[in-house]
């Protein structure tokens, strides 16, 4: 009798649980069956929404009800806390799987290649976020001193980072921040915020909703020069054949033309301005050098000669996500992904590494909504068993599920499952009710593993 189909998927966020989903509703699945485990190095799963996504943002937090019923489905196991390569590498999970998809996203700061991007109050958007979204793995308090503050960079979570600035914690406390997240923004100084475009309105990456978010907070006034708004032939092209831009452009001409209200924190959406250096006195942040810029009739601009000092005590860089480079994978170092064709990853040779497969932010970059990750999944999963009914997937030395745990007993290693996600899930919910909140996340990551029962 034929066994099911054996897959490991490294990475538990939406990328991987996506890619379990299209593996479920395949005919594979149906005969003769599909048994996908997932690998997460975080005690708990989902990825990017527990770790990414302002907590402030409960509706994007709404997919992991979604994501919730695909790890329910008996074919999935969840092995959390299992950290690739350290805990199990690609050649152990060869051992065990038919086939290997790597969905690991990515989490680090892509490099901005100004001067004084070293100096103390210089830092990535990313390590920023991970902070107040509770990740185990980065420091507990953060430094609120500066009163002017720059983020660079015109995409959502360059919103997501001059929002949490520009609020106040007790805006925040409905959330799911811990108290140590709520302790060091009840002491945030930051009264002004600066966000900084290179291009203009028409090409900033916003999206609608997120941009108009902004100006929901009682505490926030959202301001944007008159002169910032500007438009050549390419930005139109651009405004009429993309409804989202055009929805991001006419919020910008409105905030534009209001007068300045009262509001206490300033936000300011500054176009046309391209940071050059990150100016220091003493090895700290003291404010920031742009250039002006003028667009050049594609949507393209070019510097006009005319540079603008900015008296400001931190700058924030929002310029991208990086992904961390997976051992016995191919690497391209410029796009900072794993080599692929239709998910199937490629080797320096041109040929495919059997067996192998990436989707998500690893295979194509940080780009994208968390939806967009679902038709990545999706083709990756086709080819993955156009391979498999074609004869091209290798065959494992020790297919049995079972084989697995004695892998990881044997080598001690504390891992959480999908049932530890309820229990830690129950345990979060209890920590807020007494507050009338949803939740309080748990940041120690032994006080995950304890509340799993790992």
């Amino acid at each position: 009798m034929p066994r099911p189909l054996r897959v490991a998927i490294v990475g538990a966020g939406p990328a991987g649980i996506y890619a379990a989903d299209a593996l479920l509703k395949s005919d594979v699945a149906a005969d003769p069956g599909v048994s996908i485990d997932l690998f997460e190095r975080m005690p708990a799963p989902f990825g990017l929404i527990r770790y990414g996504v302002a907590p402030d943002h409960p509706r994007i937090k709404g997919i992991i009800t979604a994501l919730h019923q695909v790890l329910d489905k008996p074919q999935i196991r969840l092995f959390g806390n299992v950290d690739y390569p350290t805990d199990i590498s690609l050649d152990d999970l060869r051992a065990f799987y038919d086939a290997v998809i790597f969905s690991t996203g990515a989490t680090a700061d892509r490099e901005l290649p100004i001067p004084g991007v070293e100096l103390d109050g210089s830092y990535g958007a990313a390590d920023f976020v991970s902070w107040y979204d509770g990740h185990p793995d980065v420091p507990r308090t953060w430094p609120l001193e500066a009163e002017k503050v720059a983020v660079l960079g015109v995409g959502n979570v360059a919103l997501d980072v001059a929002r949490i600035l520009a609020k106040t914690a007790d805006e925040l406390l409905p959330t799911e921040i811990p108290p140590n997240v709520y302790d060091g923004l009840k002491a945030n100084k930051a009264v002004e915020i600066h966000v900084f475009g290179r291009r203009g309105p028409a090409q900033a990456k916003f999206s609608p909703m997120e941009l108009r978010e902004l100006d929901h907070s009682p505490t926030i006034e959202v301001i944007v020069d008159p002169e910032d708004i500007d438009y050549d032939d390419g930005s139109i092209a651009t405004r009429r054949g993309n409804k989202q831009a055009d929805m991001v452009a006419k919020t910008l001409e409105n905030w534009a033309i209001r007068d300045i209200g009262e509001r206490p924190h300033k936000l300011f959406l500054h176009f046309f301005e391209s940071p050059t250096e990150i100016l220091g006195e003493d090895g700290k942040v003291v404010g920031l050098r742009t250039e002006r810029t003028a667009l050049d009739g594609t949507g393209n601009v070019k510097g006009t000669g005319e540079f603008k000092d900015w008296d400001l005590g931190a700058v924030y860089r929002a310029v991208g996500y990086l992904s961390e480079k997976l051992p016995k994978l191919p690497w391209d170092l410029e796009s900072g992904t794993v080599p692929d064709e239709g998910g199937r990853v490629i080797q320096e040779s041109g040929t495919h590494l059997q067996s192998v497969y990436v989707t998500g932010w690893i295979r194509r970059g940080p780009v994208g909504l968390i939806g967009h990750t679902k038709g990545d999944a999706n083709e990756t999963v086709s080819n993955l068993l156009d391979d498999h009914a074609n004869g091209r997937l290798q065959t494992p030395s020790a297919p049995e599920p079972e084989a697995v745990e004695a892998f990881l007993a044997e080598r001690e290693i504390r891992y959480t499952t999908w049932e530890g996600w309820y229990k830690l899930d129950a345990a979060e919910k209890a920590l807020g009710e007494p507050q009338g909140r949803e939740r309080v996340k748990l940041v120690e990551r032994e006080d995950m593993l304890r509340e799993s029962g790992a």
